[in-house]
């Protein structure tokens, strides 16, 4: 009867059963790290063991490896221990390689003590997992479960790290799941694990469900917060990204010009242009946010749709200045003269023509209105004249030019 006990256990690990239902079958029978009893290396070896283990106490590494090396161990047991002693020391040494060469003949091995297998199984496992060898720790985590009847938060943790680096993402959910289970307190790592899983799996809700546990967990980590807007965003819930980028802004979590600038951006969309305007122009200021050209354009277009049209004109005269931009210039002396302002139209929609615009006659046709409203007859119809030559603007240019005669007649202007 043990014998179909230890098998079925073993086939319950080895398909990723949890260790509960493992010791449901061995429950019948003694963990196995209490049956293994502890044994003592001959006496040969044990004068070796004795004297490498001395040097190390007092230091002396190197000595207390070549002492050990030299221990002519017999029996499986002696060669056993020897072996876990030396993984141990090379561990110390840093030449991972070499303890764990050592240490997987400790293990493979399997007649140490039941303390002394536990502990060299654990240790095995915990340098292929810092050797990133992945394949080979996680089925030594398993082990070490299994011999010592436990289930441990970090060693889940271990695993789930394994599988996350084999991207085998639907282990990393179940061995996380079980981390999260045995933790005395929340494991940011172990959370973090499930929604690497979950973003690869695109399944962004989930991530969403997992962000939004993390966050009141650890709401001093800034990027959190970062990230739960993002995957609202993501996910298409534009009024929870908002909500949650704005008040990670009220709390200072929000330190990159990306992060700003997206959630100026959602607070235009969603009717607060110039609450956007604000947040933009006071980082532009301090100095985190460039002051280029795309940002003084859209700063220009928050106080354009916030109907501060001053604002925008000015904003958007810097924002042309930049580059020479006879677009921005354009749409700066479109905002003048839509304010009343059309003697200073003027000159940004000359700037405009001088830049160069694909459509020139929309600047001409622009200077025909501003010298109209200036009653400058002879200089609104030359620009007439000019936009009427323009696909864009030929019919509405033609159509003012009768008017703009009209105008000069009765004011009795020569055109």
């Amino acid at each position: 009867m043990r014998k179909v006990n230890t098998i079925a256990a073993a086939l319950l690990l080895s398909l990723g059963g949890s260790l509960a239902a493992t010791q449901a079958v061995l429950a019948a029978e003694k963990c196995p790290i209490e049956k293994r009893k502890n044994k003592a290396v001959g006496q040969t070896v044990g004068k070796k063991v004795q004297k490498s283990f001395a040097a190390y106490t007092e230091g002396n590494l190197d000595e207390a490896l070549a002492i050990l090396l030299e221990a002519n161990a017999k029996n499986s047991f002696d060669k056993a221990y020897v072996a876990r002693m030396l993984g141990n020391f090379y561990a110390e040494k840093n030449q991972m390689k070499t303890a764990i060469k050592y240490l997987k003949s400790a293990v493979d091995a399997d007649v140490l003590g039941g303390i002394e297998h536990a502990q060299t199984l654990k240790l095995y496992a915990d340098l292929l997992i810092q050797e990133k060898q992945f394949k080979e720790a996680i089925p030594a985590y398993y082990s070490w479960m299994a011999f010592t009847c436990k289930e441990d938060a970090n060693v889940y943790k271990r695993i789930a790290i394994g599988y996350s680096e084999l991207k085998d993402w639907n282990k990393v959910l179940s061995v996380a799941d079980k981390g999260i289970a045995l933790s005395d307190k929340p494991d940011k790592t172990l959370y973090q694990l499930k929604l690497t899983a979950y973003y690869n799996q695109k399944k962004y809700k989930n991530s969403v469900k997992v962000l939004e546990i993390m966050v009141p967990l650890f709401s001093e980590d800034k990027r959190l917060w970062v990230q739960l807007a993002q995957f609202y965003l993501l996910t298409g819930d534009e009024t929870r990204s908002l909500a949650t980028y704005d008040l990670a802004y009220k709390n200072g979590f929000l330190e990159t010009a990306g992060n700003i600038t997206r959630l100026a951006q959602l607070l235009a969309a969603d009717g607060s242009p110039y609450y956007a305007a604000k947040i933009l122009s006071k980082h532009i200021k301090s100095g985190l946010l460039k002051s280029d050209e795309k940002t003084l354009s859209m700063l220009a277009g928050f106080y354009q749709n916030a109907k501060q049209m001053k604002q925008a004109a000015q904003t958007y005269g810097k924002a042309a200045a930049i580059n020479n931009s006879g677009k921005l210039y354009l749409k700066q002396g479109r905002l003048l003269a839509l304010d009343g302002q059309h003697k200073d139209a003027v000159s940004p929609l000359k700037k405009a023509l001088d830049a160069g615009i694909k459509n020139p006659g929309s600047a001409q046709f622009e200077l025909a209105l501003a010298y109209l409203n200036l009653k400058q007859y002879k200089r609104a119809y030359k620009y007439a004249k000019l936009a009427a030559n323009d696909k864009k603007t030929g019919r509405t240019a033609k159509s003012y030019l009768s008017y703009i005669k009209d105008k000069a007649r009765i004011n009795n202007v020569a055109l």
